[in-house]
């Protein structure tokens, strides 16, 4: 079985395919997670809002999903975040009534929220939902405005690092015998007939091209699974599916910019926006709008930018400006396309066709619910390859999660034992788990790793070397914007720590000083397109801004537009 897409959904795929004893391989066009992926709202979650549109059976599976990762089978990337639901409205007496219907309408579904991820036992991973007074929520939320809030309910959902979670998944796949490989891109189809046999890929690194032979191709590729059947056209093949692309961009402020200790849910006029906390910083987002440009690097404009922060700044005590903003990111959710008009109003359901023999395209969904996806989409090419075992993933702890809560449990005395700070040692176990033993490991044979990055002092240089070595970095981009997320947490978005992260990939890769300035100069020149990107007052002139630096994978960026 070939996988294409290093996506969520492509590495669940491939852990799925290798857990039930396949030959699989997976192939990216670029980095592990480097599209959609590392592009969310860092959420695992039900979807509160697909309660109000009644789509219960999405919200069931999702929070069951969400179970199963907080507490078997990645309790080291999953854990839980509180969110407040404020309820809206003033303080006169006349208002008693529309409160209390606000509250009680409000509670229902938060009510209901708890009740589809099981109210008792330890399945469900979560506190249960608080009802919170005025000044309960101020409490919890300072920077709430008293004057636009009555009161909220505090429940709580899962946060994730999206890209660590989907390299360790590429990583569990591969230590069940799947080969990774990342800057392989798919150019086209093997046919034998009107049956796909395998696909034809390029080395993106040294232009190459060669074909994988596989009796059962799945498709796991986004905003990009239009390209999958397009590549069949000459033989008349309906695509059976149709994707459309909703830009989400978020925004990243300081902790110190917004006091609370708790995120925010709010409702606004076109999509859902949260306010959620990230270790020393806010993520603000989403928008929720179509994007029919360039699909690898979708740009953030100001429009967007002002949006977000207009919506944020109607409920806080003090307005955040744009001088408050440390980073910006923004990506595209793989909707299936329907008769809607708003994307918002698209479903999240996901769907698997096979417009041809042997090829199979999985796409929509939410990346909570990867796991089902995967498990669909392999269920139905085993079928074809006569494979009986069914899938077994919801029983398999990801890498790092083996041990996970005696390590964390005993985590001062490892510190003590290793000579770190504690604060250093949980920092690499809520990214690594008990894989922090291997960078432990590293440290001590070169103790120089234990040293911070410049510019992110918050990250080791172990984490850099690491990446390298073991979880496929090819690229200065890979590290600061995936492995580690300097590119949206620092306020100068990793520019002055690419040097050093150069410095000491390269000597895991055997990089030469040509090597190293070439990549210190992708990076610095990605960023400072995003920078302009984020200054242009609509989508086409962020695009083109955008575009202004070349990919670092030495091709052109994917832009034209979407299929209709």
């Amino acid at each position: 079985m070939l996988v294409i897409g290093g996506g969520v959904t492509g590495a669940g795929a491939a852990v799925d395919a290798a857990s039930r004893g396949l030959k699989v391989a997976l192939v990216e066009a670029r980095d592990l997670a480097a599209g959609t992926s590392s592009r969310s709202s860092k959420l695992i979650h039900g979807g509160l809002r697909y309660l109000e549109q009644l789509e219960f059976g999405l919200v069931h599976e999702a929070l069951t999903e969400r179970g199963l990762l907080a507490t078997r089978l990645a309790p080291h990337l999953v854990r839980p975040v509180p969110i407040l639901v404020p309820l809206p409205g003033d303080q006169s007496v006349r208002e008693l009534p529309a409160r209390a219907w606000r509250r009680a309408y409000y509670g229902l579904g938060v009510a209901a929220y708890d009740a589809f991820a099981g109210v008792f036992g330890g399945g469900r991973g979560m506190p249960l939902h608080k009802h919170l007074t005025r000044d309960g929520a101020r409490r919890l939320f300072p920077s709430l405005r008293p004057d636009v809030v009555t009161g909220a309910i505090r429940y709580y959902d899962g946060q994730v690092d999206d890209a660590r979670l989907v390299v360790t998944l590429a990583r569990t796949a591969a230590s069940l015998g799947a080969a990774v490989v990342t800057s392989t891109r798919a150019v086209g189809m093997v046919r034998q007939a009107r049956e796909v046999t395998g696909v034809r890929v390029r080395d993106m690194e040294s232009g190459h091209e060669f074909e994988v032979r596989a009796r059962t191709v799945i498709a796991a590729t986004g905003v990009w699974s239009d390209d999958m059947s397009s590549m069949l056209g000459d033989v008349g093949v309906r695509p059976g599916l149709r994707v459309r692309a909703s830009k989400g961009v978020h925004v990243v402020v300081p902790r110190s910019a917004i006091t609370g200790d708790a995120g925010l849910i709010l409702r606004t006029s076109r999509s859902v926006l949260f306010v959620l906390p990230w270790g020393g910083h806010w993520i603000i987002g989403t928008t929720d709008t179509d994007w029919r440009l360039d699909r690898a690097h979708p740009a953030a404009s100001a429009s967007d930018i002002e949006y977000l922060l207009d919506n944020v700044n109607t409920v806080l005590d003090r307005p955040l400006t744009t001088a408050d903003i440390e980073g910006v990111y923004a990506g595209l959710r793989p909707l299936l396309s329907g008769e809607a008009d708003s994307t918002s109003k698209l479903s999240r359901e996901h769907a698997v066709v096979e417009p041809m023999l042997g090829l199979m395209l999985v796409a929509g969904g939410k990346y909570t619910t990867y796991r089902v996806m995967a498990a669909d989409v392999v269920d139905r090419a085993a079928r074809r390859l006569g494979v009986t075992r069914s899938s077994r993933t919801d029983q398999l702890p990801l890498l790092g999660a083996d041990g996970f809560e005696a390590t964390w449990r005993d985590r001062l005395d490892l510190a003590r034992r290793h000579g770190i700070q504690a604060g250093v040692l949980e920092h690499l176990l809520e990214r690594y788990g008990t894989l922090s033993l291997d960078l432990l490991a590293m440290i001590q044979a070169e103790p120089l790793l234990a040293s911070p990055l410049a510019g992110a002092p918050e990250y080791l240089a172990a984490e850099v070397a690491y990446a390298a070595r073991a979880e496929g970095a090819l690229h200065v981009d890979d590290v600061l914007t995936r492995r580690t997320r300097i590119s949206f947490e620092t306020a100068h978005r990793g520019t002055e720590s690419a040097e050093h992260t150069a410095e000491i990939m390269g000597r895991v890769l055997g990089w030469d000083a040509t090597v190293r300035a070439r990549e210190v100069e992708h990076y610095l020149a990605r960023v400072e397109a995003e920078r302009q990107s984020q200054t242009m007052p609509d989508d086409a002139t962020a695009d083109a801004a955008r575009l202004g630096a070349p990919d670092v994978r030495g091709f052109a960026a994917d832009r034209g537009a979407l299929p209709s």
